[in-house]
């Protein structure tokens, strides 16, 4: 077993010595490691787990508990005295720890190293050829034990350790008293999900069963849970009625029920009362620091709080102004109550950003930023305040400090995948990463699926295929874009993306033509669909068809004032220019040149070399693209269609064009042939 801190795996063992360097650091956790060795927590995340089968803080936690056991040997030491010098800051929690992975608590392992002593050397009295030959055997047996043990620990953590807290029921005639057993709920679902020990399923998707009528082993094998909360209550006056049932999943029976009343005064106790019981009943291991965040109180000021659930019931739906006008106006309410209430700050920083989500005037930049600055100075480690600052650095374009935020969250609240799924985009969309857009799409498919009749679960199966198809991997990405019209057959992105597919799989663009025009009838207003057909007509030289699904693009625009697709610039300056518009051709030209010299992205250089390559200024153009070759993480699109493109094939003479070309395509399939491997190793793909 000691073996465990001497892995043959080089990576480990440099991870091993660091943790061993900090081991009496309480205060050491998953960011410092990342740090020293100069990784993102995202990657580290997942080499650990793919090398061990554990997440980084478990591993970090075993590393410490391996060194324990060895001190133990050393009569000199208390049991309290080796805790604090291996990094835990409480005897009791030291306790429970290593009596979970070695079986048995610390004050035994000295008579577990006598008793094997004794066995030993009764074997010695038996013959020195039969005790060596015994030894041998049963170090073999434990060393296969252990791995086995290891083994199927992990799938039963897999499988034991996951929960969905069930939408709770209003016992109470009064409908007004909702949002407070809806709050109950939240909440209680929220401090589960600080627990790393835990698989949480994510408020979207068990709001999806509110209304279901379905059974709890249906439940069971459509969420693949293992246990499940119900809940119910009401509120009388000034006391909370509660009752929980914790029920087991595959065999559909309740193993533990409670009734609980409380003063309304007494709410937060009782929503760390419920989330702790739970976590006992099931043996999770809650952390000193998990069990600070549960406890932490958000108010003091009951009042405060009370708007603020009557807030957070309006934040389900983040789609109308209304809804989101009424609920920041309970959250300001609540901060009139508590100045310091670092969840209403928080709050109404979200709310704000929502309402500027799809403007291309934003109107309440300010607004997001000061109420999420409020956030993090009243708490910095709540997962709503570092949330609040992401989006405000998602509306201001710094997309770097916005993935930095969002890594911030996974830190404390590590089940949540909807910040999976954020950060899927801005790998996908604004910080172009091939690696890490794969690798957060998967893990939103971990945490975030939704029901059988789910349209969110239709978008996260979309995440996952486009994801595999922007690294290549096109026949693997047509299963899950095939679940996600299963999902939801009118979800459009799936629909056209399936049609790029098919491209992908057989060249044809008149057939794609035909298939987005045929999906654009569906559906007259798709942006995104018309501006696929405008470029599809582009690169078959159709430059009277492109333009007439162009100027179409360009009215839906700027009739609804929308900032978005600015790359497209260029090729409907091309077009322009082609059909002899001179004039409108350089309104365009200009534009898409202060894009280019502003991208912040890897494609900056593939930008200015479209430009100077359509103004016929071909060997600034070529050096551009020569310096494209030195990027990496673009996507499967570029190189399907790099070499069709009539901007780009206006270098084709250029001395070392053919060259570059080829360097461009073969990075990425180098690229793709390292994430397979990964992929493989992970179970992700069949080797």
């Amino acid at each position: 077993m000691a073996d465990f801190l001497h892995p043959e795996n080089d990576f480990l063992k440099k991870v091993i010595a660091i943790i061993e360097e900090n081991l009496a650091d309480e205060h050491f956790e998953v960011p410092d490691l990342a740090q020293q060795l100069n990784m993102s927590r995202s990657n580290l995340l997942r080499k650990v787990k793919s090398l061990t089968g554990l997440s980084v803080s478990v591993f970090i936690r075993q590393v410490r508990l391996y060194h324990a056991k060895e001190l133990l040997k050393d009569e000199a030491l208390t049991v309290s005295e080796i805790s604090f010098k291996v990094g835990f800051n409480s005897t009791s929690y030291f306790t429970k720890c290593f009596r979970e992975t070695f079986g048995y608590p610390p004050g035994e392992e000295k008579s577990q190293v006598a008793d094997e002593t004794d066995a030993l050397a009764g074997e010695e009295k038996r013959g020195k050829s039969k005790a060596k030959l015994l030894v041998v055997i049963a170090a073999l047996i434990v060393i296969v034990a252990a791995v086995l043990i290891t083994k199927e620990s992990n799938e039963l953590i897999a499988l034991d350790k996951s929960i969905a807290v069930l939408p709770f029921k209003n016992d109470s005639e009064d409908s007004s008293n909702l949002y407070i057993i809806n709050g109950l709920m939240e909440t209680i679902l929220d401090n589960l999900q600080k627990i790393e020990d835990l698989d949480v399923t994510s408020r979207t998707t068990v709001e999806k069963y509110r209304d279901a009528v379905k059974t709890i082993p249906e439940l069971s094998r459509e969420l693949d849970v293992s246990y499940f909360v119900e809940g119910s209550g009401q509120k009388i006056g000034n006391q909370i009625l509660l009752t929980i049932q914790l029920i087991d999943a595959k065999n559909d029976r309740h193993i533990w029920s409670q009734q609980y009343q409380r003063e309304v005064t007494d709410i937060f106790q009782l929503q760390q009362e419920v989330a702790k019981n739970i976590a006992d009943k099931i043996q999770v291991i809650i952390t000193p620091e998990e069990r600070k965040r549960i406890e932490m109180i958000p108010t003091e000021n009951a009042v405060a709080y009370d708007y603020y659930l009557k807030g957070l019931d309006l934040t389900k739906n983040m789609k109308t102004s209304e809804g989101l006008n009424e609920a920041i106006s309970y959250f300001k309410q609540a901060i009139e109550e508590d100045p310091r209430f670092a969840l209403a700050h928080a709050y109404i920083a979200i709310c704000y950003y929502y309402l500027d989500i799809f403007q291309a005037d934003k109107k309440y930049g300010i607004e997001i930023n000061t109420y999420a600055d409020k956030a993090l100075l009243f708490d910095e480690e709540l997962a709503e305040s570092l949330i609040a600052k992401a989006l405000f650095y998602m509306q201001d374009e710094q997309y770097e400090l916005s993935a930095q935020y969002f890594e911030k969250v996974l830190i404390y609240s590590p089940n949540s995948g909807w910040v999976h799924n954020r950060l899927s985009d801005i790998y996908a969309d604004y910080l172009p990463n091939t690696e890490q857009y794969l690798m957060h799409a998967l893990q939103g498919i971990r945490y975030a699926i939704s029901d059988q009749d789910s349209v969110e679960a239709s978008y996260t199966y979309l995440h996952l295929g486009n994801a595999l198809v922007e690294t290549g991997f096109i026949r693997e990405a047509e299963q899950y874009i095939q679940k996600s019209l299963a999902y939801n057959s009118e979800n459009r992105f799936s629909e056209y993306l399936y049609i790029y597919l098919k491209l992908a799989q057989n060249f044809n663009l008149k057939r794609t033509k035909g298939d987005l025009i045929r999906l654009l009838e569906k559906d007259t207003m798709r942006l995104d669909i018309i501006q696929e057909i405008g470029k599809v007509c582009y690169t078959m030289n159709e430059y009277e068809e492109a333009w007439k699904y162009y100027r179409k693009f360009l009215r839906i625009k700027e009739m609804f004032n929308l900032d978005i697709y600015n790359s497209e610039d260029i090729h409907i300056a091309y077009v322009l220019d082609k059909l002899g518009r001179k004039q409108e051709a350089e309104n365009f030209y200009s534009k898409f040149l202060n894009y280019a010299e502003n991208d912040p992205t890897i494609y900056r250089d593939l930008n200015m070399c479209s430009y100077y390559a359509a103004k016929g200024e071909l060997e600034k153009g070529m050096e551009y693209f020569k310096g494209f070759t030195d990027e990496r993480d673009y996507f499967y699109w570029l190189i399907l269609f790099l070499d069709k493109d009539p901007v780009i094939l206006n270098l084709s003479e250029q001395p070392d064009f053919d060259q570059t070309l080829k360097t461009i395509t073969e990075n990425f399939w180098i690229q793709h042939q390292e994430l397979r491997e990964l992929l493989e190793e992970e179970g992700v793909l069949k080797k």
